[in-house]
């Protein structure tokens, strides 16, 4: 359920209206993104790279991650430990995200002068100079050598691994981080990795807070003209569409852990509105969605079932999730496969398109209370080249989606010929 939080907040939050966003190219070529506001007096800032773990090399997967996750272990005469030190006493915050497509750090620090000053040069050192420490490695490694291992114990691990590979079966985004992968990852890795993707020119800077344009102006240059500059390779293979099949995984759990799905839209695809408005009927809206209704309240085969679209920079995943017993997870299977056909055929009615509407719409407001949240989806507006007024336009994007569009977007998008279903813990 935390993804289905996780996307609908991400995608409603974007509405907020009134926001400003100013754009510039900075001298470096980094593309940055800012929004004044001195309501407060602290600046949040992040930096996004094309760094995501579908980059890592082939037999390498986990080099992102593992690039990422070291940048603070140790940079320039700074050891982690005086890194951690710095950072509590100008009660700053460091921290970062990667996902498939991108990799970043993001800094809070008060807007004083002297904490600001120190936590920026402090985050110029990070992301620029890292040392990649062998100790350090050595350590990190084992720790996540001893999770994975862990994790290939696990039902929904597993489940979630092999639902990604089969989907994308000859593609990036179907890599997954294996225990022979981690091992093999050395320090000329990482140095390699950062030095090839975190490029100036490559940067995505975004930055919103109690600093003017010009000082703004400053700070972006100031944080990447240090980082090498050079062309990178961003792009991927093309999405190649699965045949339908089924995927049964023995496991002695008492829960199957079902996942059903297929590639789908990239973050500009035209559709992506529609889809938005419509899986928030389909499987998205929590217990007043139709798999929910039918699934859980009509016949009790889970406790949740969900859907979701996660967009990227390519075509991302479209999936359907629950855990039921084993013993009824194929009549479980049936009901969901029945709940999606019909859907995809009719779409939502105009009573639950408007309800949709009414919810994604009202709900921007509650989604958007601080500047560190507005900060991620800024972001991801400069990353995904989104329009300077996305967050304005939400509310009439959804507004305007019909009956007729949704019912469209799902029959180009969701094809029967392409769903995979994988089960992990059945008896079949």
């Amino acid at each position: 359920m935390r993804k289905i939080v996780f996307f609908i907040g991400w995608l409603t939050t974007l509405a907020h209206a009134g926001v400003k966003i100013d754009h510039w190219v900075a001298p470096s070529g980094a593309r940055v993104y800012f929004v004044e506001t001195h309501a407060l007096p602290i600046l949040d800032v992040a930096i996004d790279f094309t760094a995501g773990t579908a980059y890592d090399p082939m037999g390498k997967a986990g080099l992102a991650g593992l690039t990422r996750g070291l940048l603070d272990a140790g940079a320039g005469a700074l050891d982690e430990e005086t890194i951690a030190e710095q950072l509590v006493n100008l009660g700053a915050q460091l921290s970062g995200t990667t996902d498939h497509d991108r990799a970043g750090l993001s800094l809070r620090t008060l807007a004083t002068t002297r904490e600001k000053e120190a936590a920026l040069i402090l985050l110029r050192t990070v992301l620029s100079q890292p040392n990649f420490p062998d100790s350090v490695l050595t350590r990190e490694k084992a720790r996540m050598i001893a999770a994975l291992q862990e994790s290939d114990t696990r039902p929904d691990a597993i489940a979630a691994k092999r639902f990604s590979q089969e989907i994308y079966p000859n593609h990036p985004y179907g890599r997954t981080t294996t225990v022979a992968s981690m091992g093999s990852l050395t320090r000329d890795d990482l140095l390699t990795f950062h030095r090839t993707r975190y490029r100036a020119n490559r940067a995505v800077v975004a930055l919103i807070g109690d600093v003017t344009r010009a000082e703004a102006e400053r700070i972006a240059q100031f944080l990447t003209e240090s980082l090498p500059t050079g062309e990178a390779n961003d792009d991927l293979p093309p999405v190649q569409m699965p045949v339908k099949h089924t995927v049964n995984i023995a496991h002695p759990a008492a829960q199957s852990h079902i996942h059903i799905g297929m590639p789908a839209i990239s973050r500009l695809d035209p559709d992506y509105y529609a889809l938005l408005v419509g899986n928030y009927t389909l499987g998205g809206g929590g217990f007043v969605s139709r798999l929910v209704s039918e699934v859980r309240e009509k016949r009790g085969y889970a406790y949740s079932v969900y859907s979701y679209f996660s967009p990227r920079r390519f075509e991302g995943p479209f999936q359907i999730g629950l855990q039921t017993k084993r013993e009824q997870a194929a009549e479980a299977i049936k009901l969901v496969e029945s709940v999606l056909t019909d859907f995809v055929k009719t779409g939502p009615t105009a009573k639950e398109l408007a309800a949709a509407q009414k919810n994604l719409i009202n709900g921007q407001s509650l989604r958007i209370d601080s500047n560190a949240k507005l900060l991620g989806y800024l972001s991801a507006i400069g990353f995904y080249g989104l329009p300077l007024t996305y967050l304005d336009d939400f509310p009439a994007k959804i507004k305007a989606v019909t009956v007729d569009q949704v019912r469209a977007a799902f029959v180009r998008q969701v094809k029967p010929e392409h769903r995979v279903t994988v089960v992990v813990a059945t008896d079949e």
